[in-house]
């Protein structure tokens, strides 16, 4: 197997078969991601705090990108996020930043996505080494971290004195070691 291939995958599911299908692909022993917050659902008779997926429709999974068949024999799977025949990998950077912020259990909510701009990174905090846009809402400050393939994003209030401008050039994104050891 050829490790450099190994990649992170958006897969498509069913409507509300986010549970399922990372299920399902965990049984084939493949590393999955599902993100999920809690949010409060209620109903006539009553009110429950619930887990809910914060990309709607989609599971991550890592796998070698020539290996799809277990992935589309999965039950539930749509789907692999593609460029014509070729899936296309989601950068580890990406799946890391949204790990640590739901690691940290920040309170977070999902954002309209925020196309490219200048990046900052997390320099201090629970969050050092997260990636990220900061915009102003209601005079407060949200770092915006996107998964730009989906083109969806989740947000989490942040403190400016906890961010410096991003310093890796444009369009090169840090080995995964380089992520871990910032992080760590």
């Amino acid at each position: 197997m050829n490790d450099e291939s190994v990649s992170w995958y958006a897969v498509r599911v069913r409507s509300c078969g986010e549970f399922v299908v990372a299920s399902g692909l965990r049984a084939r022993e493949l590393d999955t991601f599902l993100p999920v917050y809690e949010s409060s659902r209620r109903w006539s008779d009553r009110s429950k705090v619930v887990q809910v997926p914060l990309f709607p429709g989609y599971v991550f999974a890592k796998f070698l990108g020539t290996r799809r068949l277990p992935v589309l024999m999965t039950s539930g799977v749509v789907n692999i996020v593609s460029f014509g025949t070729q899936p296309a990998p989601v950068p580890e950077i990406e799946i890391e930043s949204i790990r640590k912020i739901i690691e940290s259990r920040t309170q977070l909510f999902p954002n309209p996505y925020l196309a490219p701009r200048k990046q900052v990174e997390v320099v201090r905090g629970s969050l050092r080494g997260v990636i990220g846009t900061i915009v102003s809402v209601k005079c407060r400050w949200r770092l915006v971290v996107s998964v730009h393939l989906l083109q969806r994003s989740i947000a989490v209030e942040m403190d400016m004195s906890m961010v410096e401008p991003y310093t890796h050039k444009p369009g090169i994104v840090p080995r995964p070691s380089e992520f871990r050891e910032q992080i760590t």
